[in-house]
């Protein structure tokens, strides 16, 4: 069972692996071994909640068929080990990030102080400015 947050724990069933040729550089190896994982995994199985389901399908993004299957596929190491470890954990955090609630932004006003840094500053650079103005030739 991987323990994803409180509510919510997947077992290793729920998913599938699969190992597929590479892509890449990796000379005669990169041809003849199945090393890359591609995770398989269907987000109908799980019970989540609507807001939750949302921010998943948004973080999945493309990986996300749909179907409601997320696909990942991990190749950045050489052996089907450690791709698989990788697949599996990049799951978990999808899954993890997804059910972590966004704390709502509370509008601010700007202070007196900073509207008056402000506008001081943007006198200063309009007298800069106004400066720089042709002065006339004198004749």
């Amino acid at each position: 069972m991987l323990r994803i947050s409180r509510d919510l724990s997947i077992d290793e069933n729920e998913f599938e692996i699969d190992f597929v040729r590479a892509s890449g550089p990796g000379g005669q190896n990169v041809n003849k071994l199945s090393t890359a994982a591609q995770l398989r995994f269907d987000t109908n199985r799980i019970v989540l909640l609507p807001d939750a389901r949302a921010r998943l399908i948004r973080l999945a993004g493309q990986r996300m068929t749909k179907d409601g299957v997320i696909v990942i596929h991990a190749q950045r190491f050489r052996t089907q080990e450690r791709n698989r470890t990788d697949a599996i954990e990049r799951l978990v955090e999808i899954l993890r990030e997804a059910m972590v609630r966004p704390t709502p932004r509370r509008p601010t006003k700007p202070t007196r102080a900073s509207k008056q840094r402000r506008l001081e500053g943007k006198k200063r650079r309009s007298d800069v400015k106004a400066r720089r103005g042709s002065r006339g030739f004198e004749d």
